[in-house]
C-alpha cells in the first residue's frame, strides 16, 4: 500500500473532523438533521437507493413494490440514450477546414511512408537477399 502524501492526509483529517462536527450536531438536533440529508439526496439524484427508502418499500405490499421497480427500469433503459445525447452537445466538434487540413496531413504521410517502404524494399531489401541467397548457392 503506497503511503499518503502530506496533502492526502489533511484533507483525510478535515474530512475526519467535518463528519465528527456533523455527528455532533446530529446529536443536538436529530430532526433537522435527517431532514437535510433527504433534501440532499433528492438534490444529487442519487442511483442508489438509502437503505431507509428500500425498507420503506418493503413494508407495502408486493404489488406497489413491483410497479415501482418497473418505473426505474424503464427509466434507466432510455437514460443512456439521453446520457449520449447530453455528452455529444458538449464535443468541440472540429470545424470543415480543419477536418479537411487534417485529413490532407494523413493522406501526404501515408503516401510518404508508403513511398518509403517500397525505395526500402526495392533499392535496399531485394539486392540484399539476392546477395546472399547468391553467395550460399
Amino acid at each position: 500500500m503506497a503511503k499518503k502524501s502530506k496533502t492526502q492526509k489533511a484533507k483525510a483529517s478535515a474530512a475526519r473532523q467535518q463528519r465528527k462536527a456533523e455527528r455532533e450536531q446530529e446529536a443536538l438536533n436529530p430532526q433537522p438533521a435527517v431532514a437535510e440529508a433527504a433534501e440532499s439526496e433528492k438534490k444529487k439524484g442519487s442511483f442508489f437507493k438509502k437503505s431507509s427508502e428500500s425498507e420503506s418499500e418493503s413494508s407495502d405490499n408486493g404489488k406497489a413494490s413491483k410497479k415501482s421497480e418497473d418505473k426505474p427500469k424503464k427509466k434507466k433503459r432510455f437514460q443512456f440514450f439521453r446520457d449520449v445525447k447530453a455528452e455529444m452537445k458538449r464535443v468541440t466538434w472540429p470545424t470543415r477546414t480543419d477536418v479537411l487540413r487534417w485529413s490532407g496531413v494523413v493522406v501526404v504521410a501515408l503516401l510518404f511512408f508508403g513511398v518509403f517502404v517500397a525505395v526500402l524494399d526495392n533499392a535496399i531489401i531485394t539486392p540484399l537477399l539476392v546477395l546472399i541467397s547468391g553467395i550460399g548457392a
